[in-house]
């Protein structure tokens, strides 16, 4: 009977457990119900998960556990918290600026009065809640069926899977064809990763982060694939969710330039451009005013009411300080912007790994130091870094780029050069069926 060797199922074993009992302490701490909910669930899934990995052999443990992950904190409180309509206020903040779009043609409300009334998202958030007005007859499927997070979650599997085809397809993987278990090991992580507190939980209570985070992989996909149209459209669609997007234009742009050539980045720019303006500008033109205040100061505490974002990061405790600490935050956020901008101009980056992991870099400077922030933010440059890395498989060894390959055709002009019998060694001359020559002279 197969079974796992010791360091890794104690790894499997490590790891759900850690999982379980970080649901179990937000399920006790928590002040949200929805976050109860996912976290009851979560640790039942995970303690099976460990419980499995423990005791059964390894090609059923690891199926197994993967399942009873995925069940308790995927499935179990996604079709729970959609049927009951428990959701963060992000969820109903997208389906109120569905409402508001389709009514005034803008998802802004020019004259909110609460936190609520605020939309922090671009024009291109609202689109998720248009299923919502669609099926909204009351009815449990109705719910379901329009429920925002849905498809977040869709786009997110969507993006994510077309991002992972691409590179096979093109050739992205290192060492090209991956067999067949290196494919099932990486549907297996691929499957840990969705399971994992960081993705299962805004999945389920929220969801907002998800779709931007697979169309940025996608992205860098297409890019790291030496297509730069497509991820130019796949880009503007991005920044036309959350300006977040925007540091990843320029990690995109380099990676273009460092594969594909100064011309193909500068298209891919071009063609960002005018995507992002086909999508953003006809909101922009019809409620300036709104967009400006509910966009870019609400998120960064400029704005009348405070916003929820509070979580105890560098950049929020400098803002709360006053004017002073406000600008000391943006200030620094501007340096660890630089930094990384500058990191790309003196080492363009080689590859969807290397990528990502910049553009996740940039995303952690922007989170920590930015006046507003939450926790939850980092599930994105996270799932980012270890997407790219499931994505291409694991590395092969590869040919270094020093050696050039043998040419099999013989040159025009050839020169034979006189070599010394003293020069050649005795086994080649056994090999080609001649005398070893001695190196002594006959006397």
């Amino acid at each position: 009977m197969r079974r796992f060797p010791g360091g890794r199922r104690a790894l499997w074993i490590t790891g759900w457990l850690g999982a379980a009992g970080w649901a179990a302490v937000l399920a006790a701490v928590s002040a949200l119900p929805m976050h109860r909910v996912w976290g009851l669930c979560a640790a039942v899934g995970y303690l099976g998960a460990a419980l499995l990995a423990c005791l059964l052999p390894r090609p059923r443990a690891r199926a197994l556990s993967v399942g009873s992950a995925l069940t308790g904190a995927v499935a179990v409180p996604f079709v729970h918290l959609l049927a009951t309509g428990r959701a963060q206020s992000e969820v109903g903040v997208i389906e109120r600026s569905a409402a508001t779009l389709l009514h005034s043609g803008t998802p802004y409300l020019t004259d909110p009065r609460v936190v609520t009334d605020y939309n922090p998202y671009l024009p291109g958030m609202a689109l998720f809640g248009i299923p919502a007005r669609l099926f909204g007859d009351g009815s449990a499927p109705a719910r379901l069926a329009g429920d925002p997070r849905l498809w977040c979650a869709v786009v997110l599997l969507v993006c994510l899977l077309a991002g992972r085809a691409v590179l096979r397809r093109s050739g992205g993987t290192p060492g090209g064809a991956v067999d067949a278990p290196t494919r099932t090991a990486s549907a297996a992580a691929t499957a840990v990763l969705v399971a994992s507190p960081p993705v299962a939980l805004p999945l389920c209570v929220s969801g907002v982060d998800l779709p931007l985070t697979g169309l940025l992989a996608l992205a860098l996909a297409l890019a790291a694939c030496h297509r730069p149209v497509p991820a130019a459209l796949v880009l503007a669609a991005a920044c036309s969710l959350k300006w977040t997007a925007l540091p990843a234009v320029v990690v995109v742009v380099a990676l273009l330039a460092g594969g594909s050539g100064p011309r193909a980045a500068a298209r891919c720019a071009a063609v960002w451009a005018a995507g992002t303006a086909a999508l953003v500008l006809p909101a922009v033109l019809a409620a300036p005013g709104p967009l400006v205040e509910q966009v870019f100061l609400f998120p960064t505490g400029r704005a009348d009411l405070p916003t929820p974002a509070a979580s105890p990061l560098p950049g929020r405790l400098l803002a709360d300080l006053g004017p002073a600490g406000w600008y000391a935050a943006v200030l620094l956020l501007v340096c660890g912007g630089s930094a990384v901008a500058v990191s790309l101009a003196l080492r363009l980056p080689a590859g969807v790994v290397a990528a990502a992991d910049r553009l996740a870099v940039g995303l952690c400077v922007a989170f920590l130091f930015a006046p507003a922030g939450r926790f939850g933010y980092f599930a994105l440059p996270l799932l980012l870094a270890v997407w790219a890395r499931l994505a291409t498989g694991p590395s092969r060894a590869r040919p270094s780029s020093s050696v050039r390959p043998t040419s099999t055709a013989r040159p025009i002009f050839s020169v034979r050069p006189r070599v010394s019998s003293a020069a050649v060694p005795a086994s080649v001359a056994a090999v080609a069926g001649a005398r070893p020559v001695s190196l002594r002279g006959r006397r």
